[in-house]
């Protein structure tokens, strides 16, 4: 996979938060990575909650954490279904081992929670998942957007400027 740019994974996953994927995704073409397209279970298009279709460039299968300089989780109902594949939590683990920079916004965190990287952590999501957060050993906060280490968490839509400024500010 050839390239002159960093490239950034987004996950996607069925009735994904569209705004909390478009734009991120305009966001890292803007600022000069190759945004990817990760798909998940297998399939190669996804419906965002207020129906805006989104092609999967690649599957999570088909990528390996080396290839990646980050990784992007939206929320939507997606991460319910995106933390059921294995191989795409199993590349959200590498990438925190690598030490590469994550993110994730609202329910996107779930992934992260089955990734089990959240022990310690300071985090916040969107408030119906703080319990499972603070369950699986992290230290939830109410804040627009939180950086711990590699980590940039965010609540909601209306917090994606101020997460999109710390998640560029940690890639490469």
């Amino acid at each position: 996979m050839p390239t002159s740019s960093p490239r950034i994974g987004l996950l996607l996953g069925p009735m994904f938060e569209d705004q909390e994927f478009i734009y991120p995704y305009y966001r890292l073409l803007e600022a000069g990575y190759e945004a990817i397209r990760l798909g998940t279970n297998g399939a190669a298009q996804f419906v965002g909650k207020h129906g805006v279709p989104m092609p999967a460039d690649r599957q999570a299968s088909e990528v390996f954490a080396g290839d990646l300089a980050g990784i992007h989780i939206p929320g939507g109902y997606a991460p319910d279904h995106i933390r059921r594949d294995s191989v795409a939590v199993d590349l959200v683990r590498r990438l925190a081992d690598d030490g590469k920079p994550i993110a994730s916004i609202c329910h996107g965190a779930w992934v992260l929670a089955s990734a089990n990287i959240v022990r310690g952590k300071r985090m916040t999501c969107f408030r119906g998942i703080k319990d499972d957060l603070v369950n699986a050993g992290a230290d939830w906060v109410d804040e627009q957007t939180v950086v711990d280490g590699n980590l940039v968490t965010a609540r909601k839509p209306a917090d994606l400027p101020s997460y999109m400024r710390a998640f560029l500010e940690l890639l490469p």
